[in-house]
């Protein structure tokens, strides 16, 4: 029941963050990365939310297996991660890459490590590149804005044709989201949505938007 955090939280002393009713309301429709349970049927999903809230394991009138669909053509245990024992990727890195590809050939025009994981770059280990969520804007300018890194929690700007990165700003969390754009009084903005919550990392609410240099 410890979980392996922060992918699979513990579920020690889950009684007291939740109540029976919104564990058993968890397991049957299932929240974020976890699937629904629903199969389960009521009364085995309110005995495993009475010993998750409560401890207290309750016997069936009939066996456990009795309730289940016949056959269980398929079940499901999570996103697991092939990590290492720090809980850093079990590869060699880098761990995430931006690539741009001209879609007229197929190939790469470049490709470079994205993201970094602040505690790995103080001790001299940089672009690792890290997991990633969140895609890219392109100006007409050339100009490409992407966010997405979970741990270093940055806004990058790069040039388009060469991969060059241009200009980065650290965000309140990470921006999970694709950037957009838009103009006020003839002036040019990148807005980012700055949720973060992935892999562990801090929670935010908060839109930031940048104002690009005036022409």
């Amino acid at each position: 029941m410890r979980g392996t955090p922060p992918e699979f939280p513990s579920l020690v002393g889950l009684g007291k963050q939740y109540k029976q009713a919104e564990i058993a309301k968890v397991i049957g429709e299932g929240r974020g990365r976890m699937p629904s349970f629903a199969y389960l049927r009521k009364n085995v999903i309110e005995a495993m939310a009475r010993f998750l809230a409560t401890g207290e394991d309750i016997e069936f009138a009939t066996p456990l297996t009795e309730q289940l669909p016949k056959p269980l053509k398929y079940t499901h245990d999570g996103y697991n991660k092939f990590l290492d024992a720090e809980g850093y990727p079990a590869v060699a890195p880098p761990w995430g890459t931006l690539n741009a590809i001209d879609l007229n050939t197929g190939a790469y025009v470049w490709k470079k490590p994205f993201g970094e994981f602040p505690e790995l770059l103080a001790k001299g280990m940089p672009n690792t590149g890290s997991e990633n969520y969140g895609g890219p804007l392109v100006t007409a300018g050339g100009l490409l804005f992407i966010a997405a890194t979970n741990h270093d929690r940055k806004i990058h700007a790069f040039d388009k044709a060469t991969g060059e990165l241009l200009w980065e700003n650290v965000l309140p969390a990470a921006g999970s989201a694709t950037p957009a754009t838009y103009e006020v009084n003839g002036r040019q903005y990148v807005v980012i949505a700055a949720g973060g919550g992935k892999s562990g990392a801090p929670t935010a609410g908060t839109y930031v938007a940048f104002a690009l240099p005036k022409q």
